[in-house]
């Protein structure tokens, strides 16, 4: 059995335990000891990171060879046409390499939270929603592939990775599952809950999925974000003075490439 938690990371949190120039991290929002990132998500992106005590399973998710899906819900400058989407689905042309095909499609805006500050609004010039997924994990590659476009990104934010999403969490809220041997993700894996404005593609992962947990390994931990008091004292402060620690890796683990 390996432990794993779902972060709804907030905007401008940093995806480790610590920060020397005194920037949000994980310690204010996740006071779990023993844990660490699957992955990566940008300081200036939002939504799902996934967290892990397993060594096995932080490999599984983070690394490239897996061909995990991530799906992205991205606000772009402009509207791209066919033609822009059929790029992103053949795969872009990048300075490191041509990226992987991804599914892209437009969507309606999503009901999502407001973002602190908003991105920046010009009358002169519209914006979309777009879903994208995609089963590699390159330095801000999202970003990197709708400016190739000639779209560049205004809003960025992960709604799912393989199984498992964002669906019910809000900003700072994680929820705590226990995954079985048999349900570490391999090569192969299956798109879960509906995107807040986008189309389904298979099962709903927090419906389905969590009532089996369930069912057979006891109720799954849901958790609102911490107060400013609970991040400066009590098991905040004792997670963000174990920061250091927390930054290693897992045994068995290898250090994951930054996510976009």
């Amino acid at each position: 059995m390996a432990r794993l938690i779902l972060l709804n990371k907030p905007f401008r949190v940093l995806s480790q335990f610590t920060d020397s120039s005194g920037r949000a991290t994980l310690a204010d929002h996740v006071p779990v000891p023993g844990v660490y990132p699957a992955g990566r998500l940008d300081w200036d992106s939002e939504g799902l990171l996934l967290l892990t005590d397993d060594g096995p399973l932080q490999a599984r998710i983070s690394s490239p060879r897996f061909r995990l899906p991530k799906t992205y819900l991205v606000q772009v400058e402009g509207i791209p046409t066919e033609a822009r989407l059929q790029q992103l689905r053949r795969g872009v042309a990048l300075k490191d390499g041509l990226t992987r095909p991804a599914e892209a499609e437009l969507i309606p805006a999503p009901a999502l939270w407001p973002r602190h500050p908003p991105v920046r609004e010009r009358k002169t010039v519209a914006d979309c929603w777009l879903k994208l997924v995609i089963s590699e994990g390159r330095n801000r590659q999202v970003r990197r592939m709708t400016a190739a476009i000639g779209h560049p990104t205004l809003r960025l934010v992960r709604w799912q990775i393989g199984d498992w999403t964002l669906a019910g969490l809000a900003p700072g809220e994680y929820r705590e599952i226990v995954v079985a041997q048999e349900e570490i993700p391999h090569r192969e894996s299956h798109p879960g809950a509906r995107p807040p404005g986008g189309s389904r593609n298979g099962r709903d992962s927090r419906g389905s999925r969590d009532s089996q947990d369930k069912a057979r390994r006891g109720k799954a931990t849901h958790h609102a974000p911490a107060t400013s008091a609970q991040a400066s004292a009590g098991p905040g402060r004792r997670a963000r003075d174990a920061g250091a620690k927390r930054d290693a890796l897992p045994p068995g683990a290898r250090r994951p490439k930054r996510a976009r």
